[in-house]
């Protein structure tokens, strides 16, 4: 490690004198390139970047004429070069470093404005290998760390908001204060990190490595947050590269800024109603469990079967939908207090409709996510993260293994299909109840499977109540398990709820005792094979 020397101090406020200029981004070049150079800043910039500035009619000088070499190999060497990298790392006011400079024709470089090649523009359009590859940029983020690493004295910018707020303090002051210069360096770093970590996921990807020995997460700030889960912990919301619909992705039409509780359910709900593809589909999420899906001829009704398995919990839910919303379902959803809706569309009289409910946010992200898309799904733990993959699995009539004496009906495979598709994104452990394409009863987060079971049962008896029904939703549905029954008692509480059918991953070493159970009761039950925990 080298030893730290004794530079003077840095300069409160620096001058720029000269700046380097190359994006690849051109967004606002001209007229920032003209504000410079009217602040009287010597403008250098590279190939494209100078053609545009010139093309404006403002001065500009190639980096060519800097350093004596042109462009070469394909534009791969311009910048890297002492009298560019000297510029920007030379100590000001030290003796030393003035000397080389001198000796060696450096003249300073005050603000560095610098975007890297779209390499991941280039990756997320579908770019071949070679493309990818000519789109890693080499001389920028070079440029990038020298400028940064001497923000005691230089100026460095990313993105065209970065570079404007340096002209703003010239404007003002004529210099840049060190704590803007300080706080460009820090966004500076992030981006290259950013970019690097790019870079390496897609070679993970490209070379097929589930393991790689390292592994890095990035991500841009979409908003700073009141608050986390709880007012007294800090909470924010980065967006990933990942081009996938959802929340992260969704345009916010109105409504109050997200929380970070809402972010939370908001992607857990989309998620559920994109698993079901054939009819309207709705879920209502509440502290990141479904309290009531349901599939419907149109979303209205979707929507109102969902409410009627737990309207008491949907109270101040999250509602996912994965159609476009129209005016009907518009009219029932306000009906009661919900805080974000979220939908692939919605036509101007729906939005109409919610725009009376100033507070409820509205999300629409013109896609709904493949559920059987790779990806990865991320948890910190002290010290260090888990990653594993998310979960695409996806069961049909084909994959179950009927394992009792009485066959289901087909009514009931297309019952326990529903259910199994639900429990996947309930909390384990996780019982659900189902019937006729609408779920009666929700039992989430248990330690025990045969509480979750109750729970269940009892969230289908007061609905029904709730609903003037003589007899419980739970009656004549199909059960579903997200993992298998450890004990007999949990299918047994299923069954005396009312389920006549029960699907679940089966592999206990008690199955036997399950499936004679399951035979006493003449309960039809499948095995999966799979087992959909979330935790």
């Amino acid at each position: 490690m080298p030893a730290a020397p004794t530079y003077p101090r840095a300069l409160d406020n620096a001058p720029i004198r000269r700046a380097l200029i190359s994006v690849s981004d051109k967004t606002g070049l001209v007229d920032t390139a003209r504000a410079l150079h009217e602040l009287g800043v010597e403008l250098i910039s590279t190939g494209g970047t100078r053609a545009a500035i010139a093309a404006a009619g403002v001065p500009v000088k190639d980096v060519s004429e800097l350093t004596g070499f042109p462009e070469m190999m394909d534009g791969r060497v311009k910048t890297l070069h002492p009298i560019v990298h000297g510029g920007l790392l030379g100590v000001r006011d030290a003796p030393e470093h003035a000397a080389a400079m001198v000796e060696h024709g450096i003249g300073g470089i005050d603000l560095l404005y610098v975007n890297l090649y779209p390499f991941e523009a280039t990756v997320a359009a579908g770019a071949d290998y070679d493309t990818a590859i000519e789109n890693i940029d080499i001389g920028g983020p070079a440029m990038i760390r020298s400028a940064a690493k001497n923000h005691a004295y230089v100026c460095v910018a990313t993105a065209p908001e970065d570079v404007a707020e340096v002209v703003a303090a010239l404007k003002v002051e004529g210099t840049t204060p060190l704590a803007l210069r300080k706080s460009l360096a820090a966004r500076a770093y992030a981006r290259t990190a950013a970019y690097d970590a790019a870079i390496a996921a897609w070679f993970v990807k490209m070379l097929g490595d589930e393991t790689p020995a390292r592994k890095t997460i990035s991500g841009a700030l979409v908003q700073a947050m009141r608050y986390g889960e709880n007012p007294h912990q800090k909470g924010a919301f980065y967006r990933t590269g990942e081009a996938r619909p959802g929340v992260a992705t969704a345009r916010v039409i109105q409504g109050k800024a997200l929380g970070y509780n809402n972010v939370a359910d908001a992607d857990a709900a989309f998620e559920l109603a994109a698993e079901f593809q054939e009819q309207p589909a709705v879920a209502i999420i509440k502290h990141a469990n479904p309290c009531g899906v349901a599939v419907g001829e149109s979303l209205e009704l979707a929507y109102r079967r969902a409410l009627q398995c737990d309207p008491v919990s949907a109270f101040g839910g999250v509602i996912a939908v994965n159609r476009p919303l129209d005016a009907a379902a518009a009219r029932a959803m306000v009906e009661i207090f919900t805080e974000v809706v979220i939908a692939p569309g919605a036509d101007e009289e729906a939005i109409a409709i919610f725009a009376a409910k100033k507070n409820l946010r509205l999300l629409l992200t013109d896609a709904l996510p493949d559920p059987q898309a790779p990806g990865e799904v991320f948890r910190s733990v002290a010290g260090g993260f888990l990653v594993q993959g998310r979960d695409t699995s996806r069961i049909t009539a084909a994959d179950l293994k009927i394992v009792t004496q009485r066959e289901p009906s087909f009514d009931e495979v297309k019952d326990m299909l529903f259910a199994f598709t639900i429990a996947k994104h309930v909390k384990s452990n996780a019982i659900v109840y189902a019937k006729d394409g609408q779920t009666a009863g929700i039992g989430a987060g248990q330690m025990n499977r045969r509480d979750s079971a109750r729970i269940a049962a009892i969230r289908a008896r007061e609905a029904a109540e709730m609903a003037g029904l003589p007899q419980s939703l739970a009656v004549g549905s199909a059960c579903a398990s997200e993992a298998f029954f450890p004990f007999a008692d949990g299918l047994i509480e299923a069954v005396e709820a009312g389920a006549t059918a029960v699907i679940q991953p089966g592999g206990s070493i008690r199955d036997a005792e399950v499936i004679a159970a399951a035979d006493a009761r003449g309960v039809a039950m499948a095995f999966t094979g799979v087992r959909v925990f979330r935790h």
